[in-house]
């Protein structure tokens, strides 16, 4: 009985503080076609991954950190599978661990208005995934900085126009809308 009570302790800090459903990607939602270079795409994908894990640690694993982050983590996994941050932080968030706080090259409001831009801009395009990716950007700016009225105001007016984008399409593959494209 004292040995069951003594260990005690140590088994709950084994179980994760918060519930992760590991994110199952075996290929990219955008193609060679989507008007990025890999580069760039990299890019984005290490400062968006930096926000989800800082927002998650910054909220200290709330229920609903985790499944923002777990959104924004499957977007920068799509963007770029091979992802380093992306990978880290999505293998220790599987673990149940919290990562630590990661130091990113852009502010929240500036990050904000880099998505909003690239997202407008690849609005513009024709090509189906190029739409869609500007709508998971143009939505995401306006949750990192919901000060942003540009951000807000085009998020809104592709709500109106196109319906909210379908999250679960980079989330949970093949569970989602199956006319999301545009």
């Amino acid at each position: 009985m004292f040995a069951q009570l003594a260990l005690a302790p140590l088994c709950m800090a084994v179980e994760p503080k918060f519930a992760w459903e590991p994110l199952q990607i075996n290929s990219s939602a955008f193609t060679r076609d989507l008007v990025m270079l890999d580069a760039e795409r990299d890019e984005y994908a290490t400062n968006i991954a930096a926000y989800a894990a800082n927002t998650i640690v910054t909220d200290g694993a709330s229920m609903a950190s985790v499944k923002q982050g777990r959104r924004i983590l499957a977007l920068a996994l799509h963007l770029s599978p091979r992802n380093k941050q992306a990978i880290v932080i999505q293998f220790q968030l599987a673990k149940g661990i919290v990562p630590e706080k990661v130091n990113s090259e852009y502010s929240p409001q500036v990050l904000a208005r880099l998505l909003l831009t690239r997202g407008q801009i690849l609005l513009q395009q024709v090509e189906g995934e190029n739409r869609m990716l500007a709508r998971y950007l143009i939505q995401l700016a306006a949750e990192i900085d919901p000060r942003n009225e540009d951000a807000v105001y085009a998020s809104e007016m592709i709500r109106i126009d196109m319906g909210a984008p379908d999250w679960t399409l980079l989330t949970d593959p093949g569970k989602g809308k199956e006319d999301e494209l545009p």
